[in-house]
């Protein structure tokens, strides 16, 4: 029976951000590594699991450190910090300061750590999973391929290797993963040159290269530390040698034989005991943690996040009606539902989904899809605290995003709000109601805008009581009189009436006199 805890690999993909799918390839290293370990190992996107250990890729491009409180989290830190590094956000460098981290070069470490010597280091060596190229590297039809950011520097050394008479193939617009590889495993060699003046080799993009059998060229400066996985298996050049490298050495028949031993060199690097390292200090962290009493408490939810799929909120209740949308919980909130209503979740753990506690809930592009509007609006009017506010955006209807889905079954204008709030009492509701609190039209861009530019609408609705004056309006206007009356007169007529019969006292036709309430 297998002990480890479970393991989580999280990339952190602000909506519609391309670039964090670069981070697959160090996710899917270190879920190779742990798998060899022994743990079971799952990925996602945006996603923690409660009951795992979850090492955070891409967190800082936005990680709310509140998650640290309820989730073990490593953040895996590929950045390059310190003099000459990476200009980070300071909530970033905030986060790696108090939480755990994992890095691939002791000097990030000793640049946000008081003791970087106990920041765990791994390093990216040779991945089996990625299949090499079988096609010669005489044969292959790129000469040199570069890919990733551009700035003077990098573009520089480019400019300098063109001058040589070659041609360097880049990609015009971002290209990652399999369809990024199928270009690598084509290409005699691909380029590496440092972005940065700190000058830290980039190994968690070298290693992919070199296990897709592709040799790696690469920048070698002062400053450059080389990890000794890497020493016998890239090409180095000199910043002074480039044009004698690229016009007398690269593309030779003896280049072509020493690369492909640097290659064989590469395979037979292995970093499993790094990882190993890794693993026992997340289970350590864990077990100092207490992670076991914490799980089996059940918290209240107090934001509510109706959607998932690409606009998924870590650290909210993710509802969805698509179990495709992975959200935490599969739940319909235009359908009837009693409360309280408890959840587990493997995303959120054990949560419990109470009326009149909700601080927040957030619906984007939702309501125009859904088939129960009045039900999905109790629902949340009941859940949302006093004060409690419910943020809504949808498209507008005289704008192109109306209807433009096959599945919306109707469009929103600027009355689409008055039977929640001024004309409550005809759903039904009587002691609350909402008030519109924000309002705005935006644009196709999601900017403030002018009601004719109008694209969609930005709504916020908090919940409020109702006022003495609104429920006697509501009992005027009702089928009925609304709760609490109604119901009383006839149980103290009806004993008085059988007495009187009773006793005989009658009085001809007239029937019945009753006494005076």
């Amino acid at each position: 029976m297998n002990s480890l805890p479970a393991v989580h690999l999280c990339i952190v993909q602000p909506v519609g951000y391309v670039h964090s799918l670069g981070l697959l390839d160090q996710a899917n290293f270190f879920r190779y590594q742990f798998e060899r370990l022994g743990a079971t190992v799952t990925l996602g996107k945006n996603r923690l699991h409660s009951d795992a250990l979850n090492f955070v890729f891409g967190a800082h491009l936005g990680f709310d450190q509140a998650l640290l409180r309820k989730y073990d989290c490593f953040i895996v830190n590929l950045e390059q910090i310190g003099e000459g590094g990476a200009n980070l956000p300071a909530d970033y460098l905030k986060l790696i300061s108090m939480a755990p981290v994992v890095d691939y070069d002791l000097r990030n470490a000793r640049a946000y750590s008081n003791y970087p010597n106990d920041v765990p280091l791994v390093s990216f060596q040779y991945a089996p999973y990625l299949e090499a190229s079988s096609i010669p590297l005489e044969e292959r039809p790129i000469d040199l391929l570069f890919f990733g950011s551009v700035n003077p520097r990098r573009q520089q050394w480019i400019s300098r290797i063109e001058a040589c008479g070659l041609s360097v193939s880049s990609f015009d617009g971002p290209l990652y993963g399999p369809e990024r590889d199928h270009f690598i495993a084509q290409s005699k060699a691909v380029l590496n040159c440092h972005f940065y003046d700190s000058s830290r080799f980039e190994q968690a993009r070298a290693f992919t290269c070199l296990s897709l059998g592709t040799p790696l060229i690469s920048e070698i400066g002062a400053a450059t530390q080389v990890p000794a996985a890497f020493a016998e298996s890239v090409n180095w050049v000199e910043d002074a040698g480039l044009e004698r490298f690229f016009t007398e050495s690269f593309a030779t028949p003896v280049w072509f034989d020493a690369s492909r031993a640097r290659l064989k060199a590469f395979r037979q690097t292995d970093p499993i005991e790094e990882y190993a390292d890794l693993l026992a200090f997340a289970v350590g962290y864990r077990k100092g943690r207490g992670r076991d009493s914490m799980a089996a408490q059940r918290s209240l939810v107090k934001r509510v996040h109706i959607g998932s799929g690409k606009d998924y909120k870590p650290g909210w209740l993710n509802l969805d009606v698509l179990e495709s949308a992975l959200p935490d919980v599969v739940l319909d909130l235009a359908k009837p539902l009693s409360f309280p209503h408890d959840i587990d979740s493997i995303q959120v753990g054990s949560m419990r989904l109470a009326a009149g506690e909700v601080e927040s809930i957030y619906a984007n592009n939702v309501l125009e899809h859904v088939p129960d509007l009045p039900m999905l609006m109790r629902n949340c009017l009941d859940l949302l605290k006093v004060g409690g506010e419910f943020v809504i955006e949808v498209p507008h209807e005289r704008a192109r995003t109306a209807w433009q889905d096959p599945t919306h079954v109707r469009a929103m204008n600027d009355n689409s709000w008055l039977y929640y709030t001024d004309w409550f009492w005809y759903l039904g509701w009587f002691e609350h109601r909402f008030v519109i609190t924000e309002y705005a039209h935006l644009n196709e861009q999601v900017q403030p805008c002018e009601p004719n530019q109008a694209a969609f609408m930005r709504v916020v609705l908090t919940k409020v009581e109702t006022t003495l004056q609104e429920r006697m309006r509501a009992r005027t206007l009702r089928a009925d009189f609304g709760p609490g009356v109604g119901h009383t007169l006839h149980s103290t007529a009806e004993p008085v009436v059988a007495a009187v019969i009773a006793e005989g006292r009658t009085e001809g036709r007239i029937g019945v006199r009753l006494p005076s309430f």
